[in-house]
């Protein structure tokens, strides 16, 4: 059975990364006319068939901009939020090991000196099950910063480029990229911040829980309400940056790649491509973030080391610079 396409149907995705110029189509009126339309008449003068073979014959799964929610509407934005969920909330949640030894390498290095022993570690004292401890509040923090951070950050943009009007928001579509991500990322982090307290209890102090359910009032009674925010600022400033950075480079990088990897017109393109397309801006995106975390990591290092212990550069002549005492 045809679905006919209506104004407004729009399209469940972002027309900037997804657009098909394909459309539903009734199979047999196109390669067996006259079994359905004797008469000859066109599609639009003649009756419709319903059969449960017709159904059969004729069902065909909509392209993205046929899936009937309107760009910006309240579906478009629930939309980008189960997007942030499912993207942010499992993917967390699946590298819970890394993040437990990562977190008691900062607790305890002398006894996690590394990755590899700190597997060693948590193998020997907690086994395997021990992995996964605190992969509750991760999946639930993070599906809630996901939420937000994606759901957010698409009404933001368009909230932002409606104050500056069509000409300022195409000359300054990086500055409102920039604010947009910005905005999400305080909202998102401000859900986070709870269940990241309680993940990083309980994963770094043992006894102190199994998980959430008796994490969570445990921490309550025993610190207070506030202080399930006591990290917000560190946390702000650790993300705020790095959602900035990766929205921006992968925006402009998947409007570079049509603009000029790609000949074809991206109403044109396959879904796969563009798929592919949005893959590559997001791994790019993705490196240009680790990069600066790598660069905030070693100036921060480089502060801390006295002056007179920091690596000397060589001057113009070659020779080094002498050390002060």
């Amino acid at each position: 059975m045809a679905i006919p396409e209506t104004p407004s149907r729009r399209s469940l995705i972002p027309s900037f990364l997804y657009s098909s110029s394909v459309r539903m189509v009734n199979l047999d009126q196109n390669l067996m006319p006259g079994v359905n339309n004797p008469s000859g008449l066109s599609d639009s003068t003649a009756a419709p068939q319903h059969s449960a073979e017709g159904i059969g014959r004729n069902f065909m799964i909509p392209a993205p901009n046929e899936s009937g929610i309107k760009m910006f509407s309240p579906a478009f934005y629930a939309a980008c939020t189960a997007g942030g969920i499912l993207s942010c909330g499992l993917t967390h949640m699946a590298v819970t090991p890394l993040d437990l030894v990562k977190c008691n390498m900062q607790i305890n290095p002398a006894k996690y000196k590394n990755i590899s022993s700190g597997f060693g570690v948590l193998l020997k004292e907690q086994g395997v099950k021990g992995f996964f401890r605190g992969w509750v509040p991760t999946l639930l923090g993070y599906s809630a910063q996901g939420a937000c951070k994606f759901g957010f950050y698409e009404f933001f943009k368009k909230y932002y480029s409606d104050i500056a009007g069509p000409e300022n928001a195409a000359k300054y579509k990086t500055i409102i990229y920039l604010a947009g991500s910005a905005s999400a990322e305080v909202i998102a982090d401000i859900c986070l911040c709870p269940f990241e307290a309680v993940k990083v209890r309980v994963q770094t102090q043992p006894g102190f829980a199994r998980g959430l359910a008796d994490g969570f009032p445990k921490f309550v009674k025993a610190e207070g309400a506030a202080a399930l925010y006591k990290g917000i600022v560190p946390l702000w400033g650790r993300q705020i940056p790095y959602t900035m950075m990766k929205f921006a480079t992968f925006e402009n990088i998947v409007e570079a790649i049509y603009k000029y990897a790609i000949p074809t017109p991206k109403d044109k393109c396959s879904k796969g491509l563009q798929l592919g397309v949005s893959f590559a801006g997001g791994y790019v995106a993705g490196c240009s973030v680790l990069l600066y975390r790598i660069l905030l990591i070693t100036w921060c290092l480089s502060s801390t080391i006295p002056k007179e212990q920091q690596p000397v550069m060589p001057t113009t002549g070659g020779s080094p610079a002498p050390a002060k005492k």
